[in-house]
């Protein structure tokens, strides 16, 4: 595993370009798999990945229909997962998703993609649990969650990401 990024970030703007940032270094078969509590920016984090892929359709967590398939205007699709609410991996496949052809997101997905793919961009987010974070842990929009500094790790798994700088 290779740390590709280890970064504080203080605003939600700040996420939505973090997000742009990584679709930049991202192509066809790649997984990335954001890990966070509940308000930590996944969904912030996709959504500015999206706008730089030029996704169509409004980027938004997938909580309750689990994945969501985003053509984008060039390049691979953005398919974006959400496996809160899974229970086994073996839902995953379920979904029949395009591990190879898209770009898959997928928060919530440490230990529920494990063997999918052999380039993974592990995206870590933690942020405060003090005061600034109250209510964080209610299923809010992220829109709705209050602005306070998260810290970002990046780590890529595999040789992909051997010599891919951010």
């Amino acid at each position: 595993m290779t740390v590709l990024l280890d970064t504080s970030v203080a605003t939600t703007a700040a996420m939505g370009e973090l997000g742009a940032r990584l679709a930049q270094v991202l192509r066809a078969g790649d997984l990335v798999v954001l890990t966070g509590p509940l308000g930590a920016g996944k969904t912030t984090m996709t959504r500015g990945l999206g706008a730089a892929l030029g996704a169509r359709g409004q980027v938004s967590s997938p909580t309750f229909v689990l994945a969501r398939t985003h053509p984008t205007t060039a390049g691979p699709d953005l398919v974006h997962v959400d496996a809160y609410r899974l229970s086994d991996p073996v839902e995953l496949d379920d979904l029949d998703l395009d591990w190879d052809g898209a770009i898959v997101v997928v928060e919530w997905g440490r230990g529920m993609v494990d063997g999918i793919s052999d380039s993974v961009l592990d995206v870590e987010i933690s942020r405060s649990t003090g005061a600034d974070a109250a209510g964080a842990d209610q299923d809010l929009d992220p829109d709705d969650v209050p602005d306070e500094p998260r810290r970002v790790v990046v780590t890529g798994s595999g040789p992909r990401w051997d010599r891919v700088s951010l």
